[in-house]
């Protein structure tokens, strides 16, 4: 990330956030290289729209009003008018400015606030799958599943990083055998573009269980994602245990894709609540079989290391840095005189 000037001493205290189509996640900043605060998590439905969510995460916590804040949303930015993709918060950047009272409001998508935070994470908080080495000076490339499937990158530049912001999570997603071949015929059904974030993340690991059970006439009734993710992982439903196998080689499959495209010899990380929750069962996955499964390119992709991201706040953290930066051209912000 590039170096920046000192920011004011009036604009703290800091609300940093990570808004996602489930969860909002807040915490404060009091003073600069301070650590975070008060860090709570809040459901996003709960509450009509973020000015709500904030107001009662400062209130039940009795924080001071925040002079500058910085969040990082699940959504593509352009323009004021900010409409999430995965819920249903639509609302102007501008008018949340001046509900809130903020000198200063930026908005990051919420994989770039967690590409943002990668230089920051301690190696205590990631967790090495696979072989391969960081080949400093190179790209690095992000990719997670949660409520979609979010995408980033950070991109060498002549200061530090500079941070992708895009929407490669919607990508057209491409089947590595014969039975995703079906499965992916199967879902297109229903939905007749099949993105990545069709079945790779918590709506689309109930979609591809769905379509494992009814190729073998069965009907699992309602399940959510964390009912596939308990039974798959405990062994007591095949057609669950077959669907993550599935969505943790995909997302390998994905995953290389990136890396590819980026040439992401720094790395590749995962990040997203779905891998946090697998855990050893992600590791011991074929995510890293199908990440290297590239034909000719094996051997670049079996250099390049992958990581699952552990750490608690990663994209709150993220969204702090965006406000250390002068290049902002990958954000939305409001100012107030």
């Amino acid at each position: 990330m590039a170096a920046s000037p000192q920011k004011p001493a009036d604009s703290y205290p800091r609300l940093l956030g990570d808004i996602g189509g489930t969860h909002a996640r807040f915490a404060m900043q009091t003073a600069a290289g301070g650590p975070l605060t008060e860090p709570r998590t809040l459901r996003c439905r709960e509450y009509p729209g973020p000015a709500e969510a904030i107001s009662a995460y400062l209130a039940q916590n009795a924080l001071p009003s925040p002079r500058w804040a910085a969040f990082g949303i699940a959504t593509a930015l352009s323009g004021d008018v900010i409409e999430m993709t995965n819920h249903s918060w639509q609302f102007s950047v501008q008018a949340l400015l001046r509900t809130l009272g903020l000198k200063r409001l930026c908005f990051v998508n919420d994989f770039t606030a967690l590409a943002l935070s990668l230089p920051v994470l301690p190696p205590t908080e990631l967790v090495r799958i696979g072989g391969g080495t960081i080949v400093p000076g190179f790209p690095i490339a992000v990719i997670g599943p949660g409520t979609g499937l979010g995408v980033s990158g950070l991109i060498p530049a002549s200061h530090g990083y500079l941070p992708l912001s895009g929407e490669g999570g919607h990508v057209t997603l491409a089947a590595s055998t014969p039975r995703e071949s079906l499965l992916i015929d199967t879902i297109r059904q229903r939905h007749p573009h099949v993105s990545a974030e069709r079945v790779l993340s918590g709506p689309g690991l109930v979609t591809l269980t769905q379509a494992i059970a009814g190729l073998a006439g069965v009907d699992l009734g309602t399940l959510s994602p964390p009912d596939i993710l308990e039974r798959g992982m405990s062994g007591t439903c095949a057609y669950c245990g077959e669907a993550l196998d599935m969505f943790c080689a995909m997302l390998g499959t994905v995953a290389s894709d990136l890396a590819l495209t980026l040439g992401a010899r720094s790395g590749v990380y995962i990040g997203g609540g779905i891998v946090q929750r697998l855990g050893s069962f992600f590791e011991q996955s074929g995510f890293r079989q199908r990440f290297e499964s590239k034909g000719r390119f094996r051997g670049y992709l079996a250099a390049i290391p992958t990581f699952a991201i552990m750490a608690p706040w990663p994209g709150i953290l993220g969204a702090g840095r965006a406000l250390e930066m002068d290049d902002l051209t990958f954000a939305l912000e409001a100012h107030q005189t």
